[in-house]
């Protein structure tokens, strides 16, 4: 298994995890804003760099 596949293997037990144990718009702003507030604590330059690189090129 690739370590990007367990990852996403992760991701997705914390996921279901988080269905079960908390309603299910907390767990929905869990799931959102923690990337999305990531996002935002990156540079204006790092910003860009996100876009501009395709999703595969990400893992690099």
């Amino acid at each position: 298994m690739s370590r990007n596949a367990k990852i996403a293997a992760g991701g997705v037990v914390v996921g279901l995890l988080l269905l079960i144990w908390l309603p299910w718009w907390v767990a929905f702003l869990i799931v959102v804003g923690v990337p999305a507030a990531a996002y935002l604590a990156l540079d204006p330059s790092q910003r860009r760099r996100v876009r501009r690189v395709t999703r595969k090129e990400l893992g690099r």
